[in-house]
């Protein structure tokens, strides 16, 4: 009885998620907070709260988000990553101090303490690269000057992360100074022999993995990303970091191969992982932090796109450019809902998880907007201003034509 039960309620669970993505797809929006607002219908203190499938939703989230950060990994090589860091380190750091600085002010501010500090820091400082990468492709801008920018920047976060995320780990988990040095620096040392391994035998290992057949392509390639998660989760360093270093040192053909293969995969547990963060918010807990979430969004929003135009002028770009990079940029997702998980699950700060779901709400739907209406605006803001400078000194003229001909008058 419990196993039918279970595939029941799990059955209407991905079929809700596709009735809504074939929802959201067909108004051009992102289904990531329609997949939120699902959880939190499902979750306690909702309209059907689940009873049997919760644990196996609980797996399949964990799934969803090595998933996620594999997929990362095979966009990038390991000599694109060093090239960006070695190009575009100074926007990486300009993003973080505009973008994470607010979360973190807002955490204290509040009375959350340094650990929800670091973690609110990681929600509005890193941009969702799913959203941003459909919108780039749904306003047809993927071949723009301004793209590899925006690349750029998200490379450099999704780098950043494999630092972060072990430092959450071990903040979250109550470790001390000692411990939390200890798991950083295996994180670290992990980070650089993958990137080591990759540059000097990334086609051996390529060559290893690859198979004609998608069957075991696909099942040798899951299966290793679970394996090395699991023991990176082993070693108190995130899952999700030790699934984003395979997708590094996997390249050519079989990343491509992995990337079709897996994207089915990723999208249906990525989904689950949405519908599994709103499970544990309790939608009552929503409204007293709608104000603080909106506050961040529109302010975060703002340095977001401050961040965009300082980066593409940096690289040469045009002033529309800057604008349509900055407004690119805004749209937070998948990773601020990842690092959000991690406290909600360690119990650091209720409100932080109903706070999280909020603001990823508001600036999922309000990102693609803003890349796609930020330019346009910036232009219309600045003819109107030129227009006005224009008349003050057509008027300043006239004024001092009229003065000069009173005085020619008066002589």
């Amino acid at each position: 009885m419990h196993s039918a039960v279970l595939l029941i309620e799990f059955g209407s669970i991905i079929l809700a998620l596709g009735l809504l993505g074939r929802f959201a797809a067909r108004f051009r929006l992102s289904p990531i907070p329609l997949y939120l607002l699902a959880g939190l219908a499902f979750g306690e203190g909702g309209l059907l709260p689940l009873g049997a499938s919760e644990e196996f939703v609980a797996t399949g989230a964990e799934i969803g988000v090595i998933l996620l950060l594999l997929m990362l990994g095979l966009e990038y090589t390991a000599g694109d990553l060093i090239t960006n860091l070695k190009s575009h380190y100074p926007s990486g750091l300009v993003d973080c101090a505009l973008n994470a600085l607010p979360g973190a002010a807002a955490a204290l501010l509040m009375g959350w303490g340094p650990v929800a500090a670091v973690v609110l820091a990681g929600v509005t400082w890193i941009s969702s690269s799913g959203v941003i990468a459909k919108v780039l492709g749904d306003l047809g801008r993927v071949g723009n000057r301004e793209t590899p920018v925006i690349l750029s920047v998200l490379v450099l976060e999704d780098l950043a992360m494999a630092v972060y995320l072990p430092i959450v780990t071990a903040l979250v988990a109550g470790a001390g100074l000692l411990a939390g040095s200890v798991t950083l620096a295996v994180a670290l040392g992990a980070a650089g022999l993958v990137l080591f391994v990759a540059v000097r035998y990334g086609r051996l290992i390529s060559r290893f993995v690859s198979s004609d057949d998608p069957e075991k392509l696909l099942l040798v390639v899951l299966g290793l990303t679970i394996l090395v998660a699991g023991i990176a989760q082993q070693l108190q360093v995130s899952a999700a970091v030790g699934a984003f270093l395979v997708g590094i040192a996997l390249s050519g053909e079989v990343a491509e191969g992995a990337h079709t293969l897996l994207s089915p995969l990723r999208d249906l547990f990525a989904a689950v992982f949405f519908v599994f963060f709103g499970l544990h918010t309790d939608p009552a807990s929503i409204p007293p932090v709608l104000l603080p979430a909106l506050a961040l969004a529109f302010l975060t929003a703002a340095t977001k796109i401050a961040t965009g135009y300082w980066a593409a002028r940096r690289a040469g770009i045009s002033v529309k450019g800057r604008w349509r990079t900055g407004g690119a940029l805004v749209a937070r997702g998948e990773f601020s809902i990842v690092i959000a998980g991690l406290a909600v699950s360690a119990g650091i700060e209720p409100s932080l998880g109903p706070l999280a779901t909020a603001y990823v709400l508001i600036l999922v739907v309000l990102g693609p907007l803003t890349a796609r209406y930020t330019e346009p605006l910036a232009s219309w803001w600045t003819r109107r201003a030129e227009g006005r400078r224009e008349t003050r000194e057509a008027s300043s003229r006239e004024a001092a034509e009229a003065e000069a001909g009173a005085s020619v008058g008066g002589d």
